[in-house]
């Protein structure tokens, strides 16, 4: 069988992912019959049909599914391997950690100075606002380790939990529950609540609005706790102004409320909302030292740390 080129496993994969040739095409910037060509070179190669073409759609076959499933696989780990490679000749003696704004920043300093006790260890440099959040900067090389928040993508990563708090409602002052003492999910059912620019992950969205909540099926009472889209956001500071201005509520983990407590912000409890976990994610290929040193000062920073409660109204 002939060799399987780079550059033809990533044109099938947007052909995949798009389920129509033009549109694979112009997001490719190239013309459509090289591309369907191309597709055709690479399906003669493998000895099977990887997509099935008719003149209205354009479906994946088994052998297609595979080879997305894993094709993204090997691109991602082609170009990982090229960044590192890249990091490793210009920025030697450094271990860059990927964060979320919005993380505790008390929980990452106590994390370095733990980290840089040890002089052997190399020094830190954090990067924020990586295209495709912690995680991603991670699998695609740019950063050797992340402090994160789940849910988020795991593939090729290896976890650590490091802390464990609930998560509660935030609310505009003026709102008609912001007096209550707690809530539950069904209480906020309807309520527009803020969408993450870019977020296309189910499990991301469905943390964010509350419905990932797991345990028995809720009360017949309860099950329209669906709610309503609100503005688009990209970090935290957003999602509280949304809320300040009365656009949207919002969930947000405990510590996040007692870092910006403000007069026209509530806090209030929810009973039955998942909690937030904050965890360590690196390569499930390191070998690194410093990874390993890194996640061992997170794991016993995290040990002992106690986060701000928030001032519940």
């Amino acid at each position: 069988m002939d060799e399987i080129e780079l550059r033809e496993l990533r044109y099938f994969i947007v052909v995949a992912e798009e389920l129509n040739f033009t549109r694979a095409a112009a997001r490719l910037g190239m013309a459509q019959p090289p591309l369907s060509a191309a597709i055709g070179k690479l399906e003669r190669k493998l000895g099977v049909r990887l997509l099935e073409r008719t003149s209205r759609r354009v479906t994946l076959t088994p052998a297609g599914a595979v080879l997305l499933e894993q094709g993204r696989i090997a691109v991602e780990g082609v170009g990982a391997a090229i960044q590192r490679a890249r990091r490793k000749g210009t920025q030697a003696g450094r271990l860059t950690v990927a964060v979320k704004p919005g993380t505790s920043t008390d929980l990452l300093k106590k994390i370095m100075h733990a980290y840089a006790q040890d002089p052997r260890m190399p020094q830190v440099h954090l990067l924020f606002g990586h295209p495709g959040g912690p995680a991603a900067a991670v699998r695609g090389g740019a950063a050797d380790v992340a402090i994160l928040r789940a849910p988020f993508d795991r593939r090729g990563l290896d976890t650590e939990l490091l802390l464990t708090e609930p998560r509660v409602a935030v609310l505009p002052a003026g709102h008609p529950l912001a007096a209550r003492a707690e809530l539950r999910r069904a209480d906020l059912a309807g309520q527009p609540m803020p969408r993450w620019v870019g977020q296309a992950d189910p499990a991301a969205h469905a943390y964010w609005t509350g419905a990932d909540t797991p345990g028995p099926a809720p009360a017949e009472h309860d099950q329209h706790v669906a709610t309503a889209p609100g503005p688009e956001i990209n970090d935290i500071s957003q999602l509280l102004d949304a809320v300040t201005l009365g656009n949207a509520v919002a969930y947000v983990p405990i510590s996040v409320a007692g870092q910006h407590r403000a007069a026209d912000l509530v806090f209030v409890p929810v009973s039955d909302l998942s909690p937030s976990e904050v965890m360590a994610a690196w390569p499930d290929t390191s070998r690194s030292r410093a990874v390993a040193g890194f996640v061992r000062a997170a794991v016993d920073v995290a040990a002992g740390h106690c986060e701000p409660a928030a001032a519940f109204a």
